[in-house]
């Protein structure tokens, strides 16, 4: 299963670009990644990806491939994310139930040393294009801005992990969901120690 540096590169490229286009590269978008004058290299390389199950051809499009989230083995820990359980996006789920395995991107991509992963359940995160089945990027913080997308978990409320929207203002914290069919949580004066942030949300995997 162990990819070479340059097999890597390029896997992690299709991935980042899928994730931010929701379409694979080109053969030519690659060659230009790697600095190469021909296709003939990308192909070989495309060839070894699908060989080992990395990515999938796609029989009929232009852009006739695209990126499996599979558990890496041997590739360095520095340059993969754990995908760690669920987020609920709706019904919180626990985010540390256990590491499901190890997504092949570099979480330099998001600005950040480390980070990790969850996938979302729900649709209270809709209209922030965080849907059902995505891979939210999370970074380990416990605290963030007024109006971030946060990971929250709160006390005899929600003791497990939910993706909200924070918003503050004088003596009142309130999570909020980007679904309108989804009121706010309002925590005032010391209720408001009730709530601990475990994380930013910083980045999205569309794997669908």
């Amino acid at each position: 299963m162990e990819l070479t540096d340059r097999q890597l590169s390029v896997y992690e490229y299709i991935l980042h670009h899928h994730q931010q286009h929701s379409m694979a590269p080109t053969v030519r978008e690659i060659c230009e990644y790697l600095g190469l004058k021909g296709p003939a290299g990308v192909h070989r390389i495309l060839n070894v990806l699908i060989d080992k199950g990395f990515i999938e051809s796609i029989s009929g499009k232009k852009r006739s491939w695209r990126p499996i989230l599979s558990p890496m083995i041997g590739l360095y820990e520095a340059k993969t994310i754990p995908l760690a359980g669920h987020i609920a996006a709706g019904t919180p789920i626990s985010i540390y139930e256990h590491v499901e395995e190890y997504l092949p991107v570099d979480p330099a991509l998001y600005g950040y040393e480390s980070c990790f992963a969850v996938r979302v359940t729900g649709d209270s995160m809709i209209d922030a294009h965080i849907a059902d089945g995505d891979l939210a990027i999370i970074v380990p913080v416990n605290d963030t801005d007024d109006g971030s997308i946060a990971a929250v978990i709160v006390e005899d409320i929600l003791i497990e992990a939910t993706l909200k929207i924070i918003r503050r203002k004088k003596n009142v914290i309130e999570l909020h969901s980007a679904n309108r069919k989804y009121p706010p949580i309002i925590f005032k004066g010391k209720d408001r120690k009730k709530i601990r942030i475990v994380g930013k949300y910083v980045g999205l995997i569309r794997v669908r």
